[in-house]
């Protein structure tokens, strides 16, 4: 039974998939505080007996990488998914000189639109495939480009964001952004395949700024989208959609099985969502609902 989680790790994103195959995946870092210890050592623990464990870095913006020279102290990277670029900071924190290490060394793999990996999105007699495809970047594409200029002279690193989809053999899928902005999401529109997807994690933490183009929403469909811990004054909220707001609901967690995609959140006060079906699950956290698929 796959297992997918969102973190509460302030204003940062920090996720894990747990494969129905032999594959872990972790997605972006934010780690700091008293939450570290435990968060890692519960990597640790749903990694434990896989086969594969990778790691995707959606952008280098510090929300994303925080932490990541203690994870990789804790739980050595052996493969590290990345976007091929060049950014630079002025004032490079501990976290970003990591990042680049990994990010120029012998354990990255420069992810593009299309591209294929095993045990990423191929099987062999070995493993089966994790299921995830890289949707985005187009490396030819001239907005990308033009992002990447603006990362390699340290200004901004929003949409060198990398698009990734994850789906299950149970049908359902989900998908990360990264902190893409709204006005890029419209200008890459025409060269990125959008499909429907059940799940979607609403990028920039679910601001404004990074409110998916109703464009992008007309094909994907999701069925939720979940809005990250951004204050709320600057959240959209995805009027006429299904939505799970972290700041509200806490660490989220979705496993799938057999069709369905039952929904818990680490706040016990959040209470079963009314357009989810109640099966009375009680095996983790506290029970949201499931969506049938």
């Amino acid at each position: 039974m796959p297992i997918i989680r969102s973190f509460t790790v302030g204003s940062g994103d920090m996720f894990y998939i747990k494969h129905g195959s032999d594959n872990f995946t972790i997605i972006d870092c934010q780690l700091f505080g008293d939450h570290k210890d435990w968060l890692v050592e519960e990597l640790k623990r749903e990694s434990k007996g896989k086969g594969i464990v990778r790691f995707i870095s959606t952008h280098p913006d510090e929300d994303h990488i925080q932490g990541l020279e203690y994870l990789d102290k804790e739980m050595p990277i052996q493969n590290f998914y990345v976007v091929k670029n060049s950014a630079t900071k002025s004032d490079e924190t501990v976290s970003f000189k990591h990042y680049c290490k990994l990010r120029d060394g012998d354990k990255a793999y420069y992810v593009e639109k299309g591209c294929s990996r095993r045990w990423m999105n191929l099987s062999s007699d070995e493993r089966k495939t994790s299921g995830i495809n890289i949707l985005w970047p187009s490396t030819s594409n001239t907005h990308f480009k033009a992002a990447l200029q603006e990362a390699a002279a340290g200004t901004k690193f929003n949409n060198i964001s990398l698009v990734a989809r994850y789906a299950t053999q149970d049908g359902a899928s989900f998908m990360w952004i990264g902190d893409l902005e709204t006005k890029f999401m419209e200008d890459i529109y025409n060269d990125i395949e959008l499909k429907e997807t059940t799940i979607i994690f609403a990028p920039h933490h679910g601001r404004k700024s990074g409110k998916i183009p109703n464009s992008w929403l007309d094909k994907l469909k999701p069925k939720i989208v979940v809005i990250g811990e951004a204050p709320s004054r600057h959240l959209h909220y995805y009027t006429g959609y299904n939505t799970i707001t972290q700041t509200s609901a806490g660490d989220i967690t979705f496993t799938t099985d057999d069709g369905k995609v039952h929904c818990y959140a680490s706040e016990k006060n959040y209470g079963l969502r009314s357009w989810l079906k109640d099966e009375r699950k009680i095996d983790r956290d506290y029970y949201i609902g499931t969506l049938n698929l």
